[in-house]
């Protein structure tokens, strides 16, 4: 009874200080209601600034995103910066088009000019690498981006990057995490009503005379391309950078062109889920372009499908990837190629037959964009750093700026993005990758997957002898510490399995890669084949493993 007391207790304490009528009338209804089991769930802790920042679902309550609760992640990067003697720095703030967005932008643009801090926010709903530009543009000292990406539309988040433009690290993030937990009281935060700017497009402009430095001058331009924005902020900013370089105007999946922050048309605004594409292929179908583009919800993310048997066949990050590298690799590019440890090692292969730099990092751009020297970084989850001196961040403007010269250049040779990812395998193997993915509602499940792993390694999948077992919790010669495991697996295929907690999702993920030796272009297909067949195999014993 009394557990229940002090619970009421600090829900109506919150209820009081609640800025937003929306959330104290939900916290309100709880209270009277006596809903205890909700009401515990909500005030079990609160949401935990890490690395990613904040994400989490919208609603009352610390276990919530909602405007106390940014209020206070705001106050705590302030006190940070001030600590790190940046007392009156300035911070620029963008923000996507979801949900409860645009108030945590303008409560964060109040928090940091009430901290004496200047604050700057973008004039609208923009991509992520946008914010990510214009950090280094404005010579901030601080940015934050509040967006969940392609989380479901429940969600919100809060990134934060540093005056160099990249995703804060720890111990940065530890340090924000210790001042957030100082903030006793929102009445103890200033928040005036008006004193921060409010920018114009001039930072837009700059960010897309930037893309200039994308793209080799006279190259090819004539790709045909159906483009969807996947309910986001993408389009806008796509269809100026198309136009920019003189690219064929994409042709647009309608129904998902403008924002919308209920993503009506997919189960999930992430062109990987399942029948995300749907509407992008019909509309290919249509129109047959040559190749379709997509971006996440906040652009930074790009896929990419391509004609597939009278079809269309969405490319895996990996591949993208290394069609990317290669084509950088043609253009002269010099520098480091980076990328993280559960993308496909054919990036690898590609910068050491070009004599570049290779380098991988844990999961995550905020590591891949503090590669020294770095020239290109990606990682299997759809995100490409084309140009880290203009956004140290994955984006997925340039990167469709850049898939678009490529498939110009070989359509002008009559050849297509299927055609030199064959190139690309005659020359290195047949790099295949796959996932097995499991999104949970219980987080328990996953880490008593992990669990399992840890306490009884497999000795074998897919009939390979397990032959290394890496607890990646314990770091390596080249890695600081991460929750993850790796396996490497004997025989000729090169077989690899990374299995880690998502930093982003209620989702358990594993990373599958072979390397199919291929002699000649006739044994790409069966290649293709028995490649499939031994990561089936895997995810198999692998799912049997951790119990699920």
């Amino acid at each position: 009874m009394q557990e229940q007391d002090d619970l009421i207790t600090r829900a109506r304490a919150w209820l009081a200080e609640d800025p937003d009528r929306e959330t104290a009338d939900e916290l309100a209804r709880l209270i009277e209601a006596d809903d205890t089991a909700e009401l515990a769930d909500r005030f079990s802790g609160t949401l935990q600034f890490g690395t990613a920042g904040l994400r989490g679902e919208l609603g009352a309550g610390p276990m919530r995103m909602n405007r106390s609760v940014v209020i206070r992640a705001a106050a705590g990067l302030a006190a940070y910066l001030k600590a790190e003697g940046h007392t009156g720095g300035l911070v620029v703030i963008g923000y996507d088009a979801r949900y409860k967005s645009a108030d945590f932008a303008r409560d964060t643009a109040a928090v940091m000019t009430g901290a004496g801090l200047r604050a700057a926010v973008l004039p609208r709903p923009l991509p992520t690498p946008v914010l990510a530009y214009a950090i280094r543009h404005l010579g901030a000292v601080a940015g934050v981006e509040v967006t969940a990406s392609h989380n479901p539309p429940r969600d919100n988040g809060y990134k934060v990057y540093l005056g160099d433009g990249s995703q804060i690290v720890s111990p940065a993030d530890t340090k924000i995490a210790v001042e957030i937990d100082r903030v006793t009281t929102l009445a103890s935060v200033p928040r005036p009503d008006s004193g921060w700017e409010e920018l114009g497009d001039e930072v837009l402009e700059a960010y897309l005379a930037r893309t200039d430095a994308v793209l080799t001058p006279g190259s090819a331009r004539g790709v045909r391309t159906v483009y969807t924005a996947m309910h986001g902020v993408g389009k806008d900013v796509v269809l100026a950078a198309f136009a920019r370089h003189g690219f064929p105007e994409p042709v647009l999946v309608a129904e998902q062109a403008e924002p919308d922050p209920a993503f009506p048309t997919v189960a999930f605004p992430n062109p990987e889920e399942p029948g995300a594409m749907d509407l992008a292929f019909a509309k290919a179908s249509e129109v047959q372009p040559d190749i379709v583009i997509a971006n996440d919800p906040d652009a930074d993310r790009c896929a990419v499908a391509v004609p597939d048997n009278g079809g269309w066949r969405m490319l895996r990050g990996d591949e993208v990837g290394a069609l990317l590298a290669a084509h950088l690799v043609h253009k002269g590019a010099t520098g480091v190629f980076a990328e993280s440890i559960v993308s496909s090692s054919l990036l690898g292969r590609i910068a050491e037959a070009a004599g570049v730099g290779h380098e991988e990092t844990l999961t995550g751009f905020k590591w891949i964009a503090r590669v020294d020297g770095l020239r290109y970084g990606y990682e299997e989850a759809l995100g490409y750093c084309v140009d880290p001196e203009g956004v140290r961040d994955k984006d997925g403007v340039t990167a469709a700026l850049l898939v678009a010269e490529l498939a110009s250049e070989l359509k002008e040779q009559g050849r297509t993005l299927t055609d030199l990812l064959d190139d690309l395998a005659m020359a290195h193997g047949l790099h295949h990758t796959d996932q097995l993915s499991v999104r949970v509602e219980d987080l328990s499940i996953i880490a008593n997957a992990m669990a399992a792993l840890r306490a009884e390694p497999p000795a074998s999948l897919a009939g390979l002898r397990v032959v290394s077992a890496e607890d990646l919790n314990q770091g390596t010669a080249t890695l600081p510490p991460t929750d993850g495991l790796r396996y490497y697996l004997e025989g000729d295929y090169k077989a690899r399995v990374i299995c880690r907690p998502s930093g982003t999702e209620p989702k358990l993920k594993c990373y599958l890669e072979v390397v199919v030796p291929v002699a000649e272009a006739s044994d790409l297909a069966p290649a293709r084949v028995r490649g499939q067949e031994v990561l089936d195999a895997v995810k198999k014993d692998l799912a049997a493993a951790m119990g699920l």
